[in-house]
């Protein structure tokens, strides 16, 4: 490792060896190691390979802004693609391979295409893969499909876990540096439920490289001080490896923590996903170091100058022994004196300004190293590894005056605050021409659903770049963030912590020289990984793409793994110089959550496997278990289908529910019926507008069947809705919608009706309910014990609520079985105590269980639909003969005017109709189509289709429900409905109510 400095190296163990690979190759790194310092101290310059002309790249920057030094992680169920090896901490038995390539990473085949460069510009695509047109089946798509991305996806069942954590505080700080600390520091004082993020698995961010004197002490003297404070408050917590992926609206925010990215498989989840609601966000993220724009910027070896002393002061590791650096401001003058320091040797400062009066341009001074001012690199001189730099003026063409041999060159362009999670959820940036960064813009601060701000920038990410700017701007936020939570301020403004430093005003340099060639310009690159270049933003401006959001898309800048964190500042600058705009005027493209990548299981969570989906079960699961239930899946629940008994067949099991429940009592568990309250002043207004019918006329203690249409008019859900009191209804759905409903109602009452006084929750597991249905439920409920449920009480329609065997209980006298019936709904707890008493107290009525599929048969006897059997999403409710349940008073409802369109009145409409096989037991199948007449090509015409089925053990036949065109003018008439190896079964059109059409039995 002969890159290791001996006296540097603040985060790693020189004591402790770990192994690794890269591409099978053997190397050894030292414990605190970043992949790409290990990789470094070991001198592999070379990573991978460009997207898209395959050119060699190497380590650029040392944090996730990382564009080029992309990796595949491990192998088999561990192995992930795409990862930053400056994120990726070391660890023993590390396999890494390179990406991108067509042959060995030295040897890449692919990387003729980059000889082929001026013929496939920025949008090439768009002009080329047009014709000929079958060439674009045959050959382009294919083509384009194998060479897109960089890695190769896992094709093995994720080995790792991940799992989610829920956190409510009052202050949530991100970022660890001077800022951060310094405005947890206040917050913390106040009182404030403070918990402050860290990305880095350490604390202090930049300050550890970029030591200014911190109150007379030491860096890791004035952090340890630092957190022993704050450590002293039970209000304040820590947690580092965690990176904020996404700030969203109402202060609810997304957070990755690496639980156990270096000891895999040891049972710990791998990742944890933070899921934060905090009444206050102060982000403290700092900035990130722009690249410079000349041509060859792109060749391994060229970083940026705050990377450069990174990986020397936190690692140990020299990138290079000859460096020359590239700047248009005084910091990189920060990483000469820091490799001078350490031996190495400093060839030039090549600064674009016309000089410095900094002080610490001063000090480069006193320590003798050169420093050309007004001058620029005109080209970098390698391939695989820098060897050479051409110095220009800065004005002019590019013509080489000296050539400098160097194997590293830093540069630096000034600095970018991270503004991505102050964008995420509205916050505005205003572009600031004396620093040339875009800043967070205060008067367009995002804002909380009471319209008050909720998110602060402090420090670097607020465009405050020196360590006493920070400490002021840090101390400022904070105050103003207790402030506005009305908490009282331990102390004001205190001293300065830093001892100031004076740096020389930075001079904007997009592209360097000024008047570079063609030629030069066509080798400067913007985006790394995606290998857009300067002449790339010339030519799209140039054919009319003079938007920031076209020019992303045509030349795809910016979106690559990064996002665009190097490259976006610098080409906006490029393409408002082209426009002859102002870079403000033409504005920054969308930031988007995630701020880095995250991996597919974080989002995932433990919703894998098993739990992808977790079965629901109802409180009375285990009965139903224990006494022959055959299951189906019901949305998220499991449901009984029906109740074997001994060694009878599925069907004689249906049949035997049926019949038992119309000559005795049945019970049925219907606890996955969807359950809604909706409360508040405005609920029957609300409701009005989201059913067909009117309910706000509903009186207290009475049902009523209720439709639900989507905005196009078509029936989407129904159910009972009761009114419990004045201000309150029960709505019921059908068990696969209850979730799909209760989302519906907070869209339209946030959206659409945001003012009206209504509160909705969905009930659905707090209750169980039972349905008791048949001659003998009302003796069952009397047996029970504790509530009146005479006729002349509980009228059919009717709602109650009191006990029943002790047990507090709402009984609704309603029925979709056509028989008496009878709804008991109980506190989830009491659900299998109150079932088992029926069951018990019932024996001597002839009581039996029934499942989902005897309930089916006896609704279809009924007449009654089925959501998802008689709708499919283009019916309506007059189709199905349910215009009685459309109000004609009201004067809107959802899906009311659609209703009225033209193509949905009329007889070309499907209506649903009874059917009756003729001298037949064939049950018609689900589904089977009618046909009447013959088309144009002689193929008989579909007049319609089946939508439910059965045979009646009631009626000792058939029966069958259809959707038929002008159903109700073919009432009598027989219909073909062809089958599978040409039978075909002839049914006569009836009128869809098979059994008790008076409805004698549910109104008894």
């Amino acid at each position: 490792m002969s890159s290791r400095l001996h006296n540097e190296g603040i985060l790693i163990d020189k004591k402790k060896r770990l192994g690794f690979s890269f591409n099978g190759k053997r190397f050894f790194g030292l414990d605190g190691d970043t992949l790409a310092s290990a990789l470094l101290a070991n001198d592999q310059m070379l990573i991978g390979r460009s997207f898209k002309f395959h050119r060699p790249r190497g380590i650029v920057a040392s944090g996730p802004e990382e564009p080029n030094a992309l990796v595949g992680l491990n192998e088999g169920a561990r192995h992930e693609p795409n990862q930053r090896i400056t994120t990726t901490r070391l660890y023993e038995g590390l396999k890494a391979t390179s990406q991108n390539h067509l042959g060995s990473l030295m040897f890449d085949f692919g990387a003729i295409t980059g000889f082929f460069s001026r013929f496939i510009p920025a949008g090439f695509y768009y002009k080329t893969f047009i014709w000929p047109r079958m060439a674009w089946k045959h050959f382009f798509e294919p083509l384009i499909r194998k060479s897109a991305g960089l890695g190769r996806a896992p094709k093995i069942k994720d080995a790792d876990h991940y799992e989610y954590f829920y956190v409510h505080v009052d202050v949530l700080v991100i970022g660890s540096g001077i800022s951060g600390l310094v405005a947890a520091k206040k917050t913390v004082e106040a009182g404030a439920k403070t918990l402050l993020l860290e990305q880095n698995h350490y604390i202090g961010g930049r300050v550890l490289v970029d030591q200014d004197t911190l109150e007379n002490q030491n860096t890791s003297n004035w952090l340890n001080t630092q957190l022993d404070y704050l450590g002293s408050f039970k209000n304040f917590k820590i947690r580092l490896k965690t990176v904020v992926m996404g700030v969203h609206d109402h202060r609810y925010v997304i957070a990755q923590e690496s639980v156990n990215d270096t000891s895999p498989g040891d049972g710990r989840p791998r990742h944890r996903l933070w899921r934060i609601r905090a009444r206050k966000v102060i982000v403290a993220t700092g900035a990130i170091e722009r690249p410079l724009a000349f041509a060859g910027n792109d060749i391994p070896g060229v970083m940026l100058a705050s990377a450069i002393r990174d990986y020397v002061k936190l690692f140990g590791v020299s990138p290079g022994d000859r460096t020359v650096l590239l700047t248009n401001n005084d910091d990189a003058y920060r990483t000469a004196i820091i490799l001078k320091a350490c031996g190495l040797t400093i060839l030039a400062i090549i600064d674009t300004r016309s000089g410095s009066d900094g002080d610490l341009a001063k000090l480069v001074e006193e320590l003798g190293i050169r420093v050309e001012y007004g001058k620029a690199i005109a080209s970098v001189v390698g391939r695989k590894k820098v060897s050479a730099v051409n110095l220009c003026s800065v004005v002019g063409a590019g013509a080489v005056l000296e050539t400098l041999e160097c194997d590293v060159v830093g540069m630096s362009g000034g600095w970018s605050p991270v503004v991505n999670l102050w964008s995420h959820c509205g916050g505005k940036v205003l572009w600031d021409d004396e620093s040339a960064m875009f800043i967070p813009d205060r008067e367009n601060a995002p804002i909380d659903e009471m319209g008050i701000d909720f998110l602060f920038t402090a420090g670097a990410a607020s465009g405050k770049i020196l360590n006493k700017e920070c400490e002021l701007d840090a101390e400022e936020k904070g105050c103003e963030c207790v402030e506005s939570m009305k908490l009282s301020l331990k102390s004001k403004l205190i001293a300065q912590l830093s001892v100031p430093t004076y740096e020389a005003p930075l001079m904007p340099a997009w592209n360097v020289p000024q008047g570079a060639s063609e030629s030069l310009k066509n080798k400067s690159f913007l985006d790394f990984q995606n290998d857009v270049k300067v002449s790339d933003v010339r030519l799209a401006s140039q054919e009319g793409y003079q938007s920031v959001e076209h020019l992303k898309r045509y030349t795809t800048l910016g979106m690559a793994t990064d996002q665009g964190k190097l490259s976006n500042v610098n080409g906006l600058a490029i393409l408002a110089n082209h426009l002859g705009k102002d870079i403000q005027n033409v504005g920054v493209t969308t930031f988007r959550p995630p701020y880095v990548p995250m991996t597919l299981g974080d989002i995932a969570g433990e919703a894998r496997g098993e739990l992808f989906k977790p079965i629901r079960k109802t409180p009375i699961d285990a009965w139903n278990n224990d006494n022959g239930a055959k299951w189906e899946p019901v949305a998220d629940w499991r449901r009984c289908y029906s109740y074997i008994k001994d060694n009878e067949s599925l069907n004689a099991a249906i049949q035997r529910e049926v019949t038992n429940t119309r000559k005795n009592v049945g019970i049925l568990d219907s606890s996955t019926l969807g359950k809604i309250l909706i409360k508040g002043p405005d609920s029957g207004k609300f409701l009005d507008m989201i059913y067909t019918n009117l309910i706000s006329s509903l009186p207290i203690g009475r049902c009523r069947y209720g439709l639900m249409c989507n905005e196009n008019g078509f029936l989407f859900d129904d159910g009972v809705v009761v009114r419990l009191s004045d201000d309150s209804f029960l709505c019921h759905t059908t068990s696969g919608g209850a979730d799909k409903v209760y989302a519906w109602l907070e869209e339209w009452l946030q959206t659409e009706w945001f003012k009206l006084k209504v509160f909705i929750q969905n009930i659905t597991e707090q209750y169980s309910q039972i349905g008791i249905a048949g001659p003998n439920s009302r003796l069952l409920l009397q047996k029970l014990g504790g509530l009146d449920v005479s006729s002349s009480v509980v009228k059919f329609m009717d709602f109650t609520e009191g006990e029943l065997a002790g047990i507090p209980a709402r009984v609704f006298r309603i029925s979709f079985t056509g028989e008496l019936s009878f709804e008991v709904a109980v506190p989830a707890r009491f659900g299998s105590e109150f079932w088992l008493k029926c069951i018990e107290l019932g024996k001597d009525l002839g009581i039996q269980p029934y499942g989902t599929e005897a309930l089916h048969i006896m609704r279809a006897e009924k007449g009654f639909i089925m959501i998802g059997d008689e709708t499919d999403g283009t019916v309506t409710p007059q189709d199905l003969d349910l215009g009685w349940a459309v109000s004609k008073k009201k004067l809107d409802f959802i899906g009311k005017r659609a209703q009225e369109r033209e193509f949905l009145n009329g007889d070309h409409r499907k209506t649903l109709v009874g059917l009756l096989t003729e001298g037949s037991q064939h049950v018609i199948p689900d589904g089977a189509h009618a046909v009447e007449g013959e088309r144009k090509n002689g193929l008989p015409r579909t007049i319609g289709h089946v939508t439910s089925s059965y045979y009646s053990p009631t009626l000792g036949y058939p029966i069958a429900m259809a959707l038929i065109e002008n159903g109700k003018a073919k009432m009598g008439k027989l219909l073909d409905f062809p089958l599978d190896g040409g039978m075909v079964i002839h049914a006569k059109v009836v009128k869809p109510n098979f059994f008790d059409p008076e409805g004698e039995k549910q109104n008894g």
